[in-house]
């Protein structure tokens, strides 16, 4: 080993790019426990539920991609990714504390899973086309000692996200401009 690649070896690593690591094992941990609750835990998602997964589908590359191509973009690049990976989260944030307030009835939620059916006659029923509609204000599982449910949790980790995300977005600032 040259002495060039023991001192880059010894380097630590920037506390931007651990807080986008961070970030991302536990976006990923998350998705990940949400797909083990339907497959091993039986949990059907609701419509709502799947839209709250979207964010992980589209946030969890782009941070990704952000770790893969660290030292390879321009900085420029580098705060405008982070910026979209950001707002991402912020919009699952949203999602979730929505999907959590239907789920404590705070507000309404939408009638594709949360009406009362009312436009079905005797001929759709019997038709057999209908496809089971999972409700979004029925709590599948709670936690028993803070009484959240999973979408409240989703608010919780996604609001953690954006706040890692924002962080490692000072850090940087901070960094380049020392």
């Amino acid at each position: 080993m040259t002495s060039m690649s023991m001192s880059t070896a010894s380097r630590p690593l920037p506390a931007d790019k651990i807080l986008v690591a961070i970030a991302f094992v536990i976006g990923l941990a998350t998705i990940l426990g949400a797909w083990g609750s339907q497959i091993f835990g039986g949990l059907m998602p609701c419509e709502l539920c799947l839209a709250q997964r979207q964010a992980y589908y589209w946030g969890l590359p782009v941070l990704a991609l952000i770790l893969i191509f660290w030292n390879r973009i321009p900085i420029a690049v580098w705060y405008i990714v982070m910026l979209i990976a950001a707002a991402i989260f912020v919009w699952s944030t949203y999602m979730g504390t929505y999907h959590a307030g239907v789920e404590w009835g705070w507000w309404p939620g939408p009638t594709s899973c949360t009406g009362t059916g009312g436009n079905l006659s005797f001929g759709d029923l019997s038709s057999g086309n209908i496809a089971k509609v999972i409700p979004c204000d029925q709590v599948q599982w709670r936690d028993p000692i803070i009484r959240f449910s999973l979408a409240g949790y989703n608010a919780l980790i996604s609001a953690l996200l954006v706040v890692l995300l924002v962080v490692a977005i000072i850090t940087q600032a901070r960094r380049k401009a020392a």
